[in-house]
């Protein structure tokens, strides 16, 4: 989950897994997989930054896998 600032300026919490797009028109845009559209202040760059942690976080994408075995052998 990432919390974003809508451009009412309240906080929105969306499910990272459920993002589609992400645009750069005026303002940022996300496009969800059931077909909604938010409009959020944060930058794209941003954005992406945020659900890059989030998916580290998690597990879904590389350097937070950690070793079952930290002795090595």
């Amino acid at each position: 989950m990432v919390e974003l600032t809508r451009l009412n300026g309240k906080t929105i919490t969306i499910n990272a897994l459920l993002i589609e797009t992400i645009e750069n028109t005026p303002d940022t845009m996300i496009s969800l997989v059931n077909g909604k559209k938010i409009m959020v202040l944060e930058p794209v760059p941003e954005v992406v930054e945020l659900v890059q942690r989030y998916m580290q976080t998690v597990g879904l994408i590389g350097g937070t896998m950690k070793s079952l075995n930290s002795e090595g052998s």
